[in-house]
């Protein structure tokens, strides 16, 4: 990052999103690879996640508190999934809603870094039309 004004909360709003946007991918991405056998699909999502990086992993530990975490405990509706549609639903929901998270913080500081998480959200949307549609 280019400077040093990050707060520890904020280093914590980036670690929890990137961990749920990279998570999220991978979720799609072994459904893609190990039950359709979908070798171009499980490559862009893999590409992805492997786009979802930053360099300071050392200050995202440091400031990592997930016990605290004030909703760790799951919802009901976090627990349920009917079928393996809404798994992949629930899970580009949960990578595209922090990819957006990750691009509104980084506009604070490096807008080159916003760009490729607002980059990484609108090739999820695609992926998600293409593969939930090839579910129905």
């Amino acid at each position: 990052m280019k400077s040093n004004l990050l707060s520890p909360e904020i280093y914590r709003v980036i670690d929890a999103n990137l961990n749920r946007l990279k998570e999220g991918i991978r979720v799609v991405e072994d459904i893609m690879r190990y039950r359709d056998n979908n070798k171009e699909l499980s490559k862009k999502l893999k590409s992805l996640r492997h786009q979802a990086r930053i360099t300071e992993t050392k200050e995202l530990l440091k400031n990592r508190d997930s016990i605290n975490d004030v909703l760790r405990s799951s919802t009901k509706s976090e627990q349920t999934r009917s079928d393996i549609q809404s798994i992949l639903s629930a899970n580009f929901k949960r990578a595209e809603e922090s990819a957006r998270v990750l691009e509104e913080i980084f506009k604070l500081e490096d807008i080159e870094r916003s760009e490729n998480f607002k980059t990484i959200r609108y090739e999820l949307y695609n992926l998600e039309k293409e593969i939930i549609l090839s579910e129905q």
